[in-house]
């Protein structure tokens, strides 16, 4: 995603984990990255409100808040988001993560996971220590290992043909060029960016396309547009086959996402 000037976030100095699961809760302002550092445990990165952009293992995760980027321990990486986010970090110990995949990847976040990470942000509960919290630890962490994981929501590549048409979408969300007339654009053919699409993508344009939309559309929404106009600016002649497409990544309407930013 495109970048302004950045922020550094202070380092959270731990020298020793206070309990095998622990959670770290913050809020970053617009524009805030965090160092290139690793931790002994894994961890489990949730947000709400905005989208957290992380390179770790030579590769960009891009994870809007239904899902989460699971690091593994010992893993490099640093993070930046471009709008302010609520943040939760579920710090887990080594020996506990074997369910868990044994790279960086986007985990789903379910409803159950969102409710309980927001009763210990509200209770500001970092360590579990009565057995009602020990049990809600517990379900979390099942909740998170029978996720299937997904290695990119928004895929990159540095193929000469597409990457300029992606960095071209990214900086303006609204484009409806078709991929006929990029293929004339960058000197090739449809069919070419096609395959090009399913062999760095690992999905069709019109996928990419998609999430780009969807990613956009929640920056819309929390700036105070309605879902109509949103649904408008994004090219759809009423609002219900936006609903149906934000619906199908973040698993809420957008009146609903709208509604928890409140």
């Amino acid at each position: 995603m495109k970048k302004n000037a950045r922020h550094l976030h202070p380092s959270l100095s731990i020298d020793k984990a206070p309990s095998d699961v622990f959670m770290n809760f913050d809020a970053f302002l617009s524009n805030t990255e965090t160092r290139v550092h690793c931790h002994p445990w894994g961890q489990v990165q949730l947000i709400s409100g905005g989208i957290l952009e992380m390179e770790a293992q030579d590769t960009r995760f891009l994870a809007p808040p239904h899902l989460a980027i699971w690091v593994p321990a010992g893993v490099m990486h640093c993070s930046f988001n471009r709008k302010p986010l609520e943040y939760c970090s579920l710090n887990i110990a080594h020996q506990l993560t074997s369910s868990l995949p044994e790279k960086t990847s986007l985990i789903k976040v379910t409803p159950i996971v969102s409710a309980i990470i927001e009763d210990f942000r509200h209770r500001q509960v970092n360590v579990a220590h009565d057995e009602k919290d020990l049990r809600l630890v517990q379900v979390l962490l099942d909740q998170l290992s029978t996720q299937s994981a997904e290695h990119h929501f928004l895929p990159t590549t540095n193929n000469k043909y597409l990457a300029p048409i992606l960095a071209a979408i990214e900086d303006d969300p609204t484009d409806d060029c078709s991929l006929k007339e990029w293929a004339q654009r960058v000197h090739t053919t449809e069919r070419t960016l096609a395959r090009y699409c399913q062999s760095d993508l690992g999905m069709s344009f019109t996928e990419w396309r998609l999430r780009v939309r969807y990613l956009h559309s929640m920056d819309l929404l929390r700036k105070g547009h309605s879902v109509k106009e949103v649904a408008l600016t994004l090219g759809y002649n009423q609002a219900s086959p936006f609903i149906t497409m934000f619906k199908k990544y973040s698993g809420q309407t957008p009146e609903q996402y709208k509604n928890k930013l409140l």
